[in-house]
């Protein structure tokens, strides 16, 4: 029997890109509609999707605090009318402040909520509303900040990654030049965009090395230059699509450590240098990265303690000794080998119709 099951999302693509796979694995046997902030809009494509907007504020701005409870208040009340008028029966989030209206509408009304959790720590939304929900699904029972009483509404998922991924799964790729990609994010950040170039430059003059680097869009014609002047082999470009074609062609990735990113890499079994963002909140992006350093899947750098020489001598060391490289790539084919675009799907609709 087909529900209708909305699926609450927006900010960041750590929050929407696991929210369009859901709903790819839910569309066939449901009725399925994504409400986002404006923010999410970018990611979405409105052909693809039926989508409503409800534009939370940011709840972090003091000055404005009284506004924001006060808009707050309204997007509560226009979210009942979206559910009720929709006849909503399960409401997912994935986490974010974007899906406080969303929640406290759902449980207003009663509908069952299923939270999304990616990370390894514990969201703050997401903490908010561990009482109300039916169930919290998450990549591991290990998760930091979950209180031990409400472990019991933990379902265990793999990780949701979208399906072309899948597609690219067990495609070899035949680097004849050793291949590094740089996955800066389409935004860049600093260490990336200042920092990392110069020392992949240094390295090529000693082993040859092509590089993809995902950067922001006024830095692409930078690095293009840059990488052509150093006689190093490029691809610069800033948000695309097939980022998984990218990441399949490289041997080694450089990455912060959002849970989307680093299960997408980790699924093509491609092993990464982690660099998690310091200031990610409750320090997630560490704990994301450091999973996947307790199975030898990876490296981590600690961004406020990083030290140029270390990191030239690291990429040295795995370019000249490539036996630690090719274990954590095995483990990585450990860690996916029941990774199936079936069996994920399987296991949400079993979560979903247990409740």
């Amino acid at each position: 029997m087909k529900q209708k099951i909305l699926i609450s999302t927006g900010g960041t693509g750590g929050h929407v890109i696991p929210a369009i796979t859901i709903y790819e694995h839910l569309k066939n046997k449901h009725e399925v509609t994504i409400c986002t902030d404006v923010r999410g809009l970018k990611y979405l494509d409105k052909n693809n999707f039926k989508i409503f907007v409800v534009d939370t504020p940011k709840l972090n701005r003091t000055i404005l605090l009284p506004f924001t409870i006060l808009k707050v208040f309204f997007l509560t009340i226009k979210s009942l009318l979206l559910l009720k008028k929709k006849k909503i029966k399960i409401l997912i989030s994935t986490g974010g402040y974007m899906s406080l209206p969303l929640c406290l509408a759902g449980k207003i009304l009663n509908i069952k909520i299923f939270l999304l959790e990616p990370n390894m720590t514990i969201g703050r939304a997401n903490k908010f509303f561990l009482n109300f929900c039916e169930k919290i699904i998450c990549y591991s029972y290990n998760i930091n900040g979950l209180p031990n009483k409400f472990k019991k509404k933990i379902e265990i998922s793999i990780p949701f990654i979208r399906r072309q991924y899948y597609e690219k799964k067990f495609k070899e790729n035949n680097n004849e030049i050793f291949t590094i990609m740089i996955v800066g994010g389409s935004q860049g950040a600093q260490i990336f965009d200042e920092i990392i170039h110069e020392s992949i430059v240094k390295i090529s003059k000693i082993k040859p090395l092509k590089i993809i680097h995902q950067t922001s869009q006024k830095k692409i014609n930078f690095f293009k230059k840059f990488y052509s002047e150093n006689n190093v082999e490029n691809i610069v470009f800033n948000f695309d699509n097939n980022l998984d074609m990218f990441i399949s062609q490289s041997d080694l990735c450089i990455t912060r450590a959002g849970a989307s990113s680093l299960a997408e890499i980790a699924l093509l079994n491609v092993p990464f240098i982690a660099i998690p963002l310091p200031t990610s909140k409750d320090n997630h992006q560490f704990a994301n990265a450091n999973y996947y350093r307790d199975k030898d899947c990876c490296w981590i750098i600690n961004q406020k303690s990083f030290d140029r020489q270390k990191f030239q001598s690291l990429l040295l060391d795995i370019l000249k000794n490539k036996d630690d490289l090719i274990k954590k790539k095995k483990n990585l084919e450990n860690l996916n080998y029941q990774n199936t675009w079936n069996n994920v799907n399987q296991n949400l609709l079993k979560i979903l119709n247990e409740n």
